[in-house]
């Protein structure tokens, strides 16, 4: 059965007339075409210059671009950075009129084809191994970074052969100095991949929404080039202390901090600290010691501020855009999170989990796909956890609601602070959030796709119960919403999990749904042979309704108003070009300041002072601007304190989970696990040749046993035209 387009493509917005819309929509999408081909031809361009970079031509081209500008106020240090950092602000910038002008999102109902679909983003290449699963646009990015470190290396060795025979110097000293221009050249190769390490981690970037890559999949990137780019400077000081070490001058070089040229000890102190980011971030130390992870990854600051006092202000304007990206996003967050929020309301659940309903401002929106940074300050000052929303933001206008699953020594703590909130003896126990984001994917994939397919494991099932609000929501209210047809797909590990599913009553959300949507929700129990002896007691969760002081999340998000987020990015840039310039001209010139890790000193401060004077103007602004919208919301303050409350979650018959939502078909299996192979053979037979979408959210097993079955050649020849997204939400702690 192939799915045909839809007349009228779906909007989020109000109805205007039709001629309006048809006229709107070709300008809007010539623009967003224009915008879309100049940041593409700029993207391609600036990697093409790193690309080429190590052989002569990119050198000699980027010598020439020197040449012909440096002559300006800001010297090589700007033409460095117009080379290497100012592409990258400028698709920013570009980027927010993007975003601007996209407004919300439109999509169609696309053609179905009779031959499988293939997506780079989303369809699987590689499933076991060290990266997990690797979709084939992934593939290709490591591919082209392992080729240009490759190539690098041999275009820098050749030019290294090259400079030695320039030199009458003996085979000993010959041996020595190509271990120094070869750790040289690693040095600048980590560079090089540090301009895209910070980029990833910038939650809130609008390059990041400008692509559609939320933070849980960027991660994974920040990560492997983590790797490579350390692995980089590692080699870049072992190669130049094993030639200082055969010059006899090891400790002499190590402590050496010159004016003019290279300062050895900031980059000491830089590696170190590098090192110790690191080792700390190896899976095996950051899974059994995560906080020990955390706060050496504090270390960043250290790292930033000596590599810039090591290399000096010209060198370090090739990795500043970058970070001055970072820096943004970094300096938004830490505005948003000072605010300190209301929990409307807390349980403990008797399966281990806890449910915590938070409130947030009218203003500040979100789709069922997000997630959200928390702070608890009795618990710890420092440590963020992420965790999934799982409640639909058509579930109320002032709170979204999260799952947290009790794993950890953090986790554990937060559950005991909630029971000895119900205990009258301690009821005057409290509890400090503090919100960052939400973020996620900018596109609500789970609208996209008229049949949809959601695998979940164990905790989660928490975005999937968004969606299926969200999806029952705008059906009962007559919202674009595109799947008709939904497969849950739930391994859990015991019954008392069971009754998180019902944390949704899906009949009062949307009456009679099964005369519109059909849902089906396979449930297996994978350490259990058969129902409990204790199934059919109902335990009700310990619940604490927390007093409601008028607090709320702050919209300070770079996932949330696009012109102030835009405003912010340009004004703050800007402001960056101005204070450099007016240092060079003041102080720098006049006072011929010359040294160099001084000048390198002088231009992060000049890239922090930007951020936080002209951006925290923009950001007072903001903040101004979003008290006096929310004070027109006042008459709909009382909405924000009437939280729906949510069934008495226990452990229940099989058959309780059927009467509570009727209209669903629900198949609970004991003592066996997903055979995907068979759960996708059998619902091609049942839902014919149609588009699928299938989110997977659980731990990496589960997404290499999915992966490998949508990889899988029996399957792929069902003729079906299948998307697939992968969701890593399973990262809660």
């Amino acid at each position: 059965m192939g799915s045909n387009s839809l007349k009228n493509p779906l909007l989020f917005s109000d109805e205007v007339e039709p001629g309006y819309v048809k006229n709107s929509s070709f300008l809007k999408s010539s623009v967003k075409w224009g915008l879309k081909t100049v940041m593409w031809v700029i993207f391609i361009a600036w990697v093409g210059v790193i690309f080429l970079y190590p052989g002569e031509i990119g050198s000699q081209l980027v010598e020439k671009i020197i040449n012909a500008t440096n002559g300006s106020v800001f010297g090589t240090s700007g033409s460095l950075f117009l080379v290497f950092s100012a592409p990258i602000l400028l698709i920013a910038v570009l980027a927010v009129a993007h975003l601007i002008i996209s407004g919300e999102h439109v999509f169609e109902k696309s053609k179905s084809s009779k031959k499988p679909g293939f997506r780079l983003w989303t369809f699987p290449v590689l499933v076991d191994g060290p990266f997990g699963v690797v979709s084939a646009a992934e593939f290709i990015g490591i591919t082209l970074f392992v080729v240009f470190i490759i190539w690098a290396m041999y275009a820098y060795t050749l030019r290294n052969i090259s400079l030695l025979t320039l030199f009458d110097v003996s085979s000993s000293e010959t041996g020595r100095l190509m271990l120094e221009l070869t750790g040289l050249r690693c040095g600048m190769l980590g560079l090089l991949c540090l301009i895209f390490l910070f980029l990833p981690v910038s939650r809130g970037s609008l390059l990041l929404r400008l692509i559609d890559i939320p933070f849980e999949h960027a991660t994974r990137y920040h990560v492997w080039l983590g790797h490579l780019t350390m692995m980089l400077f590692t080699l870049h000081g072992l190669f130049y202390v094993i030639g200082w070490a055969m010059n006899g001058t090891l400790l002499k070089e190590l402590l050496e901090w010159k004016r003019v040229g290279i300062a050895n000890l900031p980059g000491v102190i830089s590696l170190l600290a590098g090192l110790f980011m690191w080792v700390t971030s190896l899976h095996p130390v950051r899974k059994d010691y995560f906080e020990l992870f955390f706060y050496t990854h504090q270390l960043y600051v250290v790292f930033v501020v000596f590599l810039a006092l090591h290399v000096g202000d010209f060198v370090f304007s090739i990795v500043a855009g970058a970070i001055f990206i970072f820096m943004l996003d970094r300096f938004l967050r830490f505005c948003q999170s000072r605010t300190k929020v209301d929990v409307l309301s807390a349980k403990c659940l008797p399966c281990g989990t806890v449910e915590l309903v938070i409130s947030k401002p009218r203003s500040l929106q979100y789709n069922a796909l997000s997630f959200i940074f928390l702070q608890v300050r009795e618990l710890s000052w420092l440590q963020w956890h992420p965790f999934s929303v799982s409640s639909s933001p058509l579930d109320g206008k002032h709170h979204l609601a999260i799952l947290i699953k009790v794993l950890g020594g953090w986790t554990a703590r937060l559950r005991d602070s909630i029971l000895s909130m119900s205990e009258p003896e301690l009821s005057k126990t409290t509890i400090t959030a503090s919100v960052e984001g939400p973020y996620g994917h900018e596109t609500p994939y789970h609208l996209m796709y008229e049949n949809l397919i959601l695998v979940a494991g164990g905790i989660g099932i928490s975005p999937f119960l968004a969606i299926l609000s969200d999806i029952l929501h705008r059906v009962n209210d007559g919202k674009p919403c595109l799947p008709r047809k939904i497969l849950v797909v739930w391994a859990i590990k015991k019954s008392d999990e069971l009754p998180l599913l019902s944390s949704i009553d899906m009949e009062s959300i949307c009456p009679f749904f099964s005369n519109k949507i059909n849902l089906e929700i396979d449930i297996y129990v994978t350490r259990e042979s058969g129902p409990s002896m204790e199934e059919g007691k109902v335990h009700v969760a310990s619940s604490s309704s927390c007093p409601f002081s008028g607090r709320s999340m702050s919209p300070l998000v770079g996932t949330g108003n696009n012109v102030w987020s835009g405003l912010y990015v340009i004004i703050s840039t800007v402001g960056f070009i101005v204070l450099m310039a007016l240092l060079r001209i003041y102080y720098i010139k006049p006072y011929k300041v010359s040294t160099w890790w001084y000048l390198g000193l002088l231009f992060i401060a000049c890239m922090v002072m930007s951020v936080v004077i002209f951006g925290g103007l923009v950001i007072g602004l903001w903040h101004l601007w979003d008290k006096k919208a929310s004070a027109n919301d006042k008459d709909e303050d009382i909405d924000r304190i009437k939280v729906k409350s949510t069934p008495s979650y226990g452990t229940v018959e099989d058959k309780d989970l059927t009467q509570n939502n009727p209209e669903s078909s629900t198949i609970i299996q004991y003592g066996t696990r997903p055979d995907f192979k068979e759960i996708f053979a059998s619902t091609s037979r049942k839902w014919g040749n149609v588009d699928v979408g299938v989110l997977v959210c659980g731990p990496p097993t589960l997404q290499s046993s999915v992966a490998k079955e949508i990889r899988s050649h029996n399957i792929w020849r069902q003729k079906h035209d299948t998307i697939f997204h992968f969701n890593s939400h399973s990262f809660d702690l």
